[in-house]
């Protein structure tokens, strides 16, 4: 019997309960259809649900049709509770994605699409509500290609080859070819997101749903799962007798009762044993000896396990993209122990892992941190309900984020009498909503690899705050580039305090940003207000694009917003528009504060008070340890600063000046030309031929800062200055040009090239580019001249490591050698032969430093 797991998603009041409710009627699963105004409905079982006619929490039915067992999540609509939708997403096979017709396309739905898009999970589109009036179905099927895809298709052209070929070039190879497409085409076009069948109909009158039934069953194949066991787990619930039921999905093997699972981070390993397996299907459930892969179950006896964590070979752990962005403290009656509040806080935290609590020890309050204020009506049931307590909230602050604009090193040492650790990490910062990464480029001559694994641990382990208003950082990559261990006095616990101290201090050297979350908004008025309404959003900083005019002469308006000024637009939009207007949010995501001054003074943090997320270091002298203040630490640190360390080049001259050659030599020369006119743009001839380059942009680096755990570099008899670069172990240590490689190598490696070929015409460096190619069977080894570099590609048996190993002993005996790498033995080796080495990280740093030096010149 095939096994699939189908989520329903929507926007609020879109009928995705109403659609379940059919689903299950259709397949006889449940004999009478229920109703959401009548409260009465299958899977809304939470009396407040039931109350508000909302899904609060995500639900799961079992049903099945056509020799097919389909477990069917029924998420939540509303965007205080998108969080719970978001966490389904990793254990779904497909998605129907409900919109509503009189409504259209509203901005949380395009929340939604971007989020299974994300997920890379095929979509099934039903258009409901279709017996009110609405556009029409032409319309809306040029709605759902303009808003989500061009390959959104009305179902009854799945049969029409042409219409459908049209979807995917690689459907239309293949109608092109043979001149027909069957269900294996369709299917596979639906399973690799190239095509999204819509089906339009009434859920409240079952019109269109067995269709789109019959087709779910038709397109999407048996997932495949390894023979090992895997598992994931996507949500954590209490049943009325208080047990803890951890919800997963079984990705691979089986699962049986007694079976171990085990978790934790390295220090704090757990092993529990599964006591029941349970198959729910609304509030009933059947209990089970095993699960095969594919199952979606609840299981018992797991205290530890939590919302994300994987087991067996399982590794991939997803992090929502989905976060809070209100802050409110909570008001206790004076009659209950703060601590004892806390502890039931901490229990529905563990079912709903966005809604974080916080506990300020100096002020003793307890903060939570939401999506919005229905949210906050359901916490204040829960807390009713399970443990009668009465609570109240104050007004809502916004919750900020904090990132860096620039490069630094941050250094942490720790060194009280019988302990040692001293750890640098490189911060640097990524693209908007890309949140935190770690990663060593570390030689374990250097460090041993436990002592990094543990680094990277207390790295993950710790929400980290930054240093203007103590908001958590986001959006930065923390490198580890050099750390010292004691083997006598070295400990653990001694790591964790370097690391948290290095990342402290590197923020507090770093040029910080304030992040501010926004909202993408749809509003729908009268015409008559759109002046007005403008103006508002003008007012508040918001980015929006022109008005829509409906047919009824209704005006939508749809953009983004800081979330502090939009939040409460409703009642302001309500006022002016006599109820008539209406407006829809969705979160977009973090940007620069546009008060930054006003909420750093408001919120009045002072970074070098705050003892829990010191930025200083403790050094031993005498037998006795000191505290040494952050601005002082490079004074006494054991480890040379990564980014002072030697620049491969022949000069002590600035960035500045040599972008200013490079520039020159590129207008005179046609290789040289073509390489930077595809990078910058055509050279433009200016009126000066000074300096146009501010210095304070990038600083001179002199060749003078030698590392001391680099040799000292050879004479260079004959001028000429190499740099050897690993090409596959670059691309897969850079971000973006790994993203690249995810999808094309050959993309990844021309880019690379093409990068270099700019840093030699800058640097003047014989630059050589490694390349592996000895797993290519018969295969000779080539050099290629490509423009001003040389393109090496191993021959069969030889590895670039071998290569470099082999050209930078021969070369240094001679000339000055570099080489850009970070495997840890190739970088012992190029020691060994009197090289001069350069971490990935750092020479990232570099190539960046030239480019945005060339660009520095050009815009100004």
């Amino acid at each position: 019997m095939k096994k699939l797991t189908v989520g329903i998603l929507a926007h609020v009041d879109s009928g995705k309960t109403t659609l379940s409710e059919a689903l299950l009627y259709l397949s006889g699963t449940i004999r009478k259809l229920g109703r959401v105004d009548k409260r009465d409905s299958f899977l809304d079982t939470f009396s407040l649900e039931r109350e508000r006619g909302i899904t609060i929490f995500s639900k799961q039915a079992v049903i099945n049709y056509d020799d097919s067992e389909i477990t069917l999540i029924d998420t939540p609509g509303h965007i205080d509770f998108s969080p719970e939708a978001e966490r389904t997403l990793q254990i779904l096979d497909a998605a129907i994605l409900v919109i509503s017709a009189p409504d259209g396309i509203q901005s949380h739905a395009q929340t939604l699409w971007k989020l299974l898009a994300s997920h890379n999970i095929p979509v099934f589109i039903f258009v409901n509500k279709t017996d009110l009036q609405n556009a029409g179905r032409q319309v809306l099927c040029a709605d759902m290609r303009r808003c989500f895809s061009g390959s959104c298709l009305d179902e009854k052209f799945l049969n029409a080859g042409e219409e459908l070929s049209m979807c995917s070039e690689k459907l239309m190879e293949k109608f092109f070819e043979t001149g027909t497409l069957d269900n294996c085409d369709i299917s596979d076009a639906i399973m690799s997101r190239g095509l999204f069948p819509c089906y339009f109909g009434s859920a409240l009158k079952t019109d269109g749903v067995e269709k789109l039934l019959s087709d779910i069953v038709k397109y999407v194949p048996s997932s495949v799962y390894p023979d090992k066991f895997g598992a994931r787990v996507f949500k954590v619930t209490h049943s009325d007798r208080g047990e803890r039921l951890v919800h997963l999905k079984v990705t691979g093997g089986v699962l049986s009762v007694k079976d171990k699972l085990s978790g934790g981070n390295p220090g704090e390993e757990w092993e529990e044993k599964v006591e029941q397996i349970r198959i729910y299907s609304g509030t009933k459930h059947e209990s089970i000896a095993k699960a095969e892969a594919g199952t979606v179950c609840a299981v018992t006896g797991l205290s530890k396990a939590n919302c994300f964590d994987v087991f067996g070979y399982e590794n991939d752990i997803k992090t929502p993209v989905i976060e809070p962005v209100l802050s409110y403290k909570v008001e206790l009656p004076a009659s209950i122990n703060i601590y004892t509040a806390l502890s039931y806080f901490k229990k529905i935290e563990e079912e709903e892992p966005t809604l974080r609590v916080n506990f300020n020890e100096q002020h003793r309050e307890i903060n939570i941190l939401t999506m919005g204020e229905v949210q906050l009506e359901v916490l204040k049931f829960l807390m009713k309900d399970r443990f009668g307590l009465d609570i109240g909230f104050s007004h809502g602050n916004i919750v900020y984020r904090e990132t860096i604009a620039n490069t630094v090193e941050g250094v942490g040492h720790f060194e009280p009498l019988r302990h040692y650790s001293e750890v640098h990490l490189l911060l640097e910062p990524r693209e908007r909503g890309s949140g935190l990464k770690f990663e060593s480029d570390c030689t374990e001559n250097e460090l041993s690899k436990n002592w990094q694994r543990l680094i990277l641990t207390h790295l993950a382990e710790k929400k980290h705050n930054g240093v203007l208003t103590g908001s958590p950082i986001t959006d930065i990559k923390i490198t580890l580039v050099a750390g010292k261990a004691h083997k006598k006095h070295t400990e653990g616990g001694d790591f964790r305090e370097a690391t948290y101290r290095a990342v402290r201090h590197g923020l507090m050297n770093a040029e910080s940003v304030l992040l501010e979350p926004w909202y993408s908004f749809e509003i729908r008025l009268p015409g008559e207000n759109i002046g007005k309404c403008m103006t508002d959003l003008e007012c508040m900083g918001g980015k929006f694009n022109p008005p829509e005019i409906c047919e009824n002469g209704d005006a939508v308006i749809t953009g983004s917003a800081p979330v502090a000024k939009i939040r409460d637009y409703m009642l302001v939009l309500t006022s002016f528009t006599r109820g008539k207007g209406t407006i829809s949010y969705s979160f977009k995501g973090y940007e620069p504060c546009h008060n930054t001054s006003e909420v750093i003074e408001s919120i009045g943090y002072l970074p070098e008070s705050d003892i829990y997320n010191t930025p200083d270091s403790v050094f031993c002298e005498g037998g006795a340890g000191f505290v040494v203040n952050w601005r002082d630490v490079e004074k006494y640190m054991h480890i040379e600063s990564v980014l002072k360390q030697t620049q491969p080049t022949s000069s002590e001259r600035t960035y500045a000046q040599r972008a200013e050659d490079y520039i020159k030599r590129a207008a005179t020369d046609k290789e040289l030309l073509e390489i930077f006119e595809r990078t910058y743009g055509p050279i433009k001839k200016r009126e000066t031929s000074g300096p146009i380059y501010n210095p304070s942009v990038i600083s001179s680096k002199s060749a003078k800062q030698e590392s001391k755990h680099s040799p000292k570099p050879q004479a260079v008899l004959n001028g000429k200055e190499y740099l050897l670069v690993d090409g596959y172990n670059i691309i897969f240590a850079w971000d973006e040009l790994a993203k690249a490689a995810k999808e094309n190598l050959d993309v990844a490696r021309n880019q690379l090239i093409h990068r270099l070929c700019n840093y030699q015409g800058f640097t003047g460096l014989e630059i050589i580019l490694v390349f592996d190619a000895y797993k290519v069977k018969k295969n000779p080894g080539t050099v290629e001249k490509h423009r001003n570099i040389n393109v090496v590609y191993t021959k069969e048996a030889e590895t670039a490591d071998t290569y470099i190993e082999r050209v930078s002993h021969a070369l240094s005996k001679n000339h000055r050698v570099s080489v850009a790498s970070s495997d840890g033995y190739e970088q012992m080796i190029i020691l060994g032969n009197g090289a001069l080495r350069i971490p990935a990280a750092a020479f990232h740093k570099q190539l960046k430093d030239t480019e945005d030096a060339i660009r520095n010149l050009i815009e100004n």
